[in-house]
């Protein structure tokens, strides 16, 4: 597969040489100059994207709103124009050597994003509102609004999507899309799937809102598209180009509900851009220093302390008018530590007789170094009918850990991969894109213990005597089994896509051989979009998709529970898990004199075969000391619901958003999700509910706008009750306990004033992040906590202010 891989690169390079790579880098003397207004007010407005469509050339309008391209290509192109909050505009232009055009434009304001350009519905750039499925937006506006400093953060603030956290000790948390848990989920950066198992442990809060131009959300399968874990949805995180020089700093600090813990965040952004625009680089960085806190007063965290710094560089070089080389790099060290006594080394602070408190401790501790890196070369053909790009991303992870031992591990992934798309003018009934694409994914996860003393202490304590072969066959059985994997993908995907304004047509699939499977799997993917009128979007989408037997994120992580440790093992029968999900979704845009309004109507289902589920943590019977829950394959799934969600906006002034979503995410056949045979009988042992999710589940967002410089923001969170289970219960001392929550709402308000001046624009800013201090009021305490009993919003009531400089 390998070999046929780079065959067709290279077929595709040589039929694309003299089309696609052709570099005129000849001063044309052609030009277009122009300026762009506010069409009701007449304003000059700065900083609005200008491109030749189907070139790599583009600006940005000054600050006082007029743009210049100089030495353009000759002959017939597409300008347009474009910027978040606003219609973009287009139309058609000739060039000619030695002439300048004047070309000015007058946009019109676009509260409800209705034409914004995504790229993860199809692998190619189009306008959302013309996309064959749906596609919902997370901008830099919505971090801002919402104070929220990473990915995690954000991503509740969209329809089907929650972000819960499954561990009290190190803040383990994931994404789950229409109900289903994060391993269903593909995060993508820049639509690669560098985004490794062991980054999704706690990547969500590893990737700062300011290195991110935008965060596309796909609900439902995307596996023919972007391969294995797609199946409830995709997460791709679109990383900031530098577009014009400016820069920012900005710092923000938050109080956790009175208490002596902060959150401190502090962030530095530059775009540098060329005087002709044929090179530029968008330099970013974070440094995020949190402190533990402790909900319930029993010296134990029930979020951990955080360090976290990051710097990361994008960067362009243009070869010619219709070609582009990106350069993507940037670097992240982590420090994670939950539990108790933080003033002393991790096995110390667990052991009665040296933590100085008499009675054992508890300590997760995490330090990550990461390193990822990507190349992207992209080219098109002068005459706009072909386009091709080829990449090469990379990332290494450094991982050193402590769960009541230590440990190491690293883990390299790598994809390489190109794509092709041709534009048909007609292809049978209508204009077409055909795009195909190759693609190999590699991962090497070493995971191993490294606490020698520990284990030997614990073969000494079973047998004090024991020397030789003796002592290290107890050492053998105390320490965990290492964790190799190296798994490569060798992927094939091709789809032709029929569009015009009113209907488009999809057909694709995509073919995947994973050296862990004996056989390739196919995905594939149908959709159709109809719009009746240009304010209505009707669409509806099947897409098959499936997860290879390998170790999962979670696998990774060791949860505690009655002072004991918990580690997944996978089972060796187990096999793959497929999926068939449906999607049919309903838009609706009107725009009514000075008011703009956006609802949606969605209905998803998605039935799964030989799910991954896991068995109830029992006693590891090789005698590690550790419990034990297997991965196996459950009887089969399905999940099902609906979303609503509206949006309305009053010209730049008041706008307001919420999403709702009802859902039911049940086992065809009851799954155990105990092992307590003495309490419990079988059947409270087993339930046909996919625990921790809630069937109903919303968000709004809203903005008022008095004047240019203030602006008042609100924020709210819903999550319903949902079942949780409860091991080795401290709540009645003997039994497990399925457990159904309370539902919670969190409220969060944002007031943030401008004051400009020469050039530059200084912000405050305060606020309250969940206002009602909505949050879990039955943490379990002390050493023996159940670590996974863990539930609702992820921190209590939070104070924040803040001040930005942008110039």
């Amino acid at each position: 597969m390998k070999k046929y891989i780079f065959f067709v690169v290279g077929v595709m390079c040589t039929l694309l040489s003299h089309t696609v790579y052709a570099i005129d880098l000849n001063k044309s003397d052609a030009n277009i100059i122009g300026h762009v207004l506010e069409k009701k007010t007449g304003e000059h407005l700065p900083y609005m994207t200008v491109a030749l469509k189907g070139t790599t050339i583009g600006t940005m309008t000054d600050g006082t709103g007029h743009y210049f391209l100089k030495n353009l290509p000759e002959g017939e192109f597409t300008l347009s124009v474009s910027a978040v909050g606003y219609k973009p505009q287009e139309r058609k232009v000739t060039l000619k050597r030695g002439k300048t055009l004047e070309e000015n434009f007058e946009l019109e304001e676009d509260m409800v994003a209705l034409d914004g350009v995504v790229v993860t519905a199809n692998r190619n750039e189009t306008a959302r509102r013309l996309a064959p499925t749906l596609v919902k937006v997370v901008t830099p506006k919505l971090f801002d609004m919402t104070n929220s400093h990473t990915l995690s953060q954000g991503l509740v603030f969209q329809p089907g999507v929650r972000v819960e956290n499954d561990c009290q000790n190190c803040g383990y948390s994931q994404v789950r899309i229409n109900g289903m848990d994060g391993k269903y989920t593909q995060i993508l950066i820049d639509s690669r799937p560098i985004f490794s198992a062991l980054a999704g442990v706690y990547g969500l809060e590893q990737i700062p809102a300011n290195m991110i131009e935008r965060v596309e959300v796909v609900r439902g399968g995307g596996s023919a598209l972007f391969g294995s874990s797609a199946i409830a949805g995709t997460v791709n995180i679109i990383t900031k180009e530098p577009l014009h020089n400016s820069g920012s700093f900005a710092h923000s600090i938050s109080n956790f509900d009175g208490s002596s813990s902060f959150d401190n965040n502090t962030t530095l952004n530059l775009s540098l851009v060329s005087s002709d625009n044929k090179m530029g680089a968008y330099i970013y960085g974070q440094n995020r220093h949190r402190s533990a806190w402790d909900s319930n007063g029993d010296g134990f965290s029930e979020l951990p302390k955080l360090k976290n710094q990051t710097v990361g560089v994008n960067a362009y070089y243009r070869l010619s008018p219709y070609s582009k080389l990106n350069l993507e790099y940037h670097h992240m060290e982590e420090f994670r530590r939950g539990g108790n006594r933080f003033d002393l080394p991790p096995h110390i602070a667990e052991d009665a007789n040296l933590n100085g408190a008499g009675k054992p401790g508890l300590v997760e501790q995490i330090e990550h170094s990461i390193n990822t890196g990507g190349l992207k070369f992209s080219a098109f053909s002068k005459d706009q009918k072909h386009s091709f790009n080829a990449y090469a991303s990379a990332q290494h992870i450094v991982r050193d850990s402590y769960y009541s031992a230590y440990g190491h591990t690293t883990d390299f992934t790598g994809v390489l991969g190109a794509q092709y798309i041709y534009h048909f003018d007609k292809l049978f009934f209508m204009p077409s894109d055909l795009t195909g694409g190759v693609e190999f994914n590699h991962d090497n996860l070493d995971d191993k213990a490294t606490d020698m003393q520990k284990y030997r202490d614990a073969a000494l304590a079973e047998d004090p005597t024991a020397t030789g072969d003796r002592l290290q066959q107890l050492i053998d059985k105390y320490t965990p089994d290492p964790l190799k994997q190296i798994v490569n993908i060798a992927s094939a995907y091709v789809q032709n896509e029929w569009k015009s304004e009113q209907w488009s047509f999809l057909i694709g699939g995509r073919l995947d051989k994973n050296s862990i499977m004996s056989k390739a799997i196919f995905s594939p993917r149908a959709n159709i979009r109809y719009n009746p009128t240009q304010d209505i979007n009707i669409r509806f989408s099947y897409a098959e998709g499936f997860r290879a037997p390998q170790a999962f994120d979670e696998d990774l992580h060791i949860s505690n529970v009655g002072g004991e440790l918990i580690s997944i093992v996978r089972a060796k029968d187990l096999k793959e898990e497929r999926s068939r999900s449906v999607n049919a979704s309903m838009d609706w845009y009107h725009y009514f004199g000075d008011f703009q309004a956006n609802l949606l109507i969605e209905g998803f289902f998605t039935k799964l075969s030989d799910p991954f589920v896991l068995t109830a943590p029992i006693e590891d019977p090789n005698g590690s000391g550790y419990l034990i829950q297997t991965r196996v394959n459950g009887s089969g799934a399905k999940v099902y619901g609906g979303t609503l969600e509206g949006k309305i906006a009053w010209r730049d002034k008041i706008q307001l958003q919420a999403g709702l979503t009802v859902q039911r995410s049940l086992y065809d056949s009851p799954e155990e999700w105990s092992a307590d045979k003495e309490h419990l009988s079988d059947e409270e042992r087993h339930s046909d509910r996919i625990l921790r999710t809630p069937d109903v589940y919303g968000y709004f967002t809203a903005t008022f706008n008095p004047t240019k410089a203030l602006s008042v923001a609100l924020n709210g969170n819903y999550t319903g009750q949902m079942y949780v289970p409860h091991l080795m219960s401290e709540v009645d001392g003997t039994a497990d306990l399925l457990v159904k929550s309370p539902d919670f709402f969190e409220l969060g308000a944002k007031v943030a004033y401008d004051i400009d001046f020469s050039g530059m624009c200084l912000q405050f800013n305060v606020g309250v992040q969940n206002i009602f201090n909505s949050y879990q009021k039955d943490f379990d305490k002390g050493a023996t906590r159940d670590s996974g009993y863990i539930y609702g919003p992820g921190a209590p009531r939070s104070y924040f202010a803040g001040v930005k400089l942008s110039f």
